[in-house]
């Protein structure tokens, strides 16, 4: 499978597993899982066929491994605009984590903190080299460190994706360094 498909299919699989999947007639259960069966059905009926091997594929060779294939089911690890419960626990953050974005946006983050937008939590780096990545999609990557030893010290709660995203309701203002 070529990159250029490897990508195609990923943004695919995006977009209907964490955002629109009745856009393409599936029904994700409360765990955002639905059967891979189900799904490739539903892609092959609203014109973008797709195989078995495809998916795996994609599952496999993702870097960022946003996807979950268990008992022949597939969801994505987080991201979901749409209502799921991925059931992960509390869990302790490290001392520090990163957000990327970009400079457009940090006097919105300076007031407001950071917040879910159309998501369900924050999304959180464990490292600089992924935030910045992530700013990057953007344009040019600001990166932001976020205290959250001190945050949970404080009683907020964050979860630890399948995938290594660190998620939280929200980031207060108080609890990030922001670029001068």
């Amino acid at each position: 499978m070529d990159e250029r498909r490897t990508v195609k299919v990923s943004k695919y699989l995006s977009k209907h597993l964490r955002h629109e999947p009745g856009r393409i007639g599936i029904s994700l259960d409360a765990h955002g899982w639905v059967s891979v069966d189900e799904l490739l059905r539903a892609c092959s009926r609203y014109g973008f066929a797709l195989t078995r091997e495809e998916l795996d594929h994609v599952v496999a060779v993702s870097d960022k491994q946003r996807f979950a294939v268990a008992d022949d089911r597939i969801r994505a690890n987080q991201g979901h605009s749409v209502t799921v419960d991925l059931g992960l626990p509390p869990a302790e953050p490290p001392a520090y984590l990163y957000h990327g974005t970009v400079a457009r946006v940090l006097d919105t983050i300076r007031a407001e903190g950071l917040r879910p937008m159309d998501r369900h939590h924050v999304h959180l780096s464990p490292d600089r080299e992924t935030a910045v990545r992530v700013g990057a999609r953007r344009g040019a990557p600001v990166v932001l460190s976020v205290d959250a030893g001190a945050m949970h010290r404080a009683g907020h709660l964050f979860h630890v994706s399948a995938n290594g995203v660190w998620l939280t309701d929200s980031v207060p203002p108080a609890f990030l360094r922001l670029p001068a």
